[in-house]
């Protein structure tokens, strides 16, 4: 059985992981979906759709990578054209994993199932709050897998990220 997951991961970090590994318990093979793949990096969004992809595959062991595969999905502005092209770019699936109301809706019309991800300490695991800590120097690195850290580091994100 095959499942889709989708996600922004700006940047990837430990609750995001759990997602995975909770997705991974349901299917044999996950489609990860890179969420805003055709925005251009600015403050929301400031990490490019490769840079997003290097930091899961730097961040996951080997045995998850031999069961995901990473698929670019850009934003439309019209969500029954984005679910359609999220069908043309993404091999067939089985299920959704999904927290998002009108994402779960679209799907179940479809008879995809839909199965909502479990929150890992939602108010501290959030892209905003962890870009928040980097750029106010703040701890931040027990939020995110040892390879995001290496990522962020090596790739001056508190620089960038000050200067969006």
């Amino acid at each position: 059985m095959e499942g889709l997951l989708i996600g922004r991961f700006q940047p990837f970090h430990l609750g995001h992981l759990e997602a995975l590994r909770f997705a991974l318990s349901k299917v044999d093979k996950l489609w990860v979906g890179l969420g805003s793949s055709n925005k251009p990096v600015q403050k929301n969004n400031p990490f490019s759709a490769e840079e997003r992809k290097e930091m899961i595959l730097s961040s996951i062991d080997d045995s998850m990578k031999e069961k995901i595969s990473i698929y670019f999905i850009p934003d439309l502005d019209d969500h029954v054209k984005w679910i359609e092209k999220i069908d043309s770019i993404v091999p067939k699936f089985d299920i959704v994993f999904s927290n998002d109301k009108l994402t779960a809706h679209l799907y179940s019309r479809r008879s995809v199932q839909v199965i909502p991800i479990p929150f890992l300490k939602r108010d501290e695991l959030s892209g905003t709050n962890i870009r928040d800590l980097i750029i106010t120097d703040q701890k931040w690195e027990n939020l995110v897998p040892e390879g995001t850290i290496n990522f962020l580091i090596n790739n001056s994100a508190k620089k960038r990220l000050k200067n969006l």
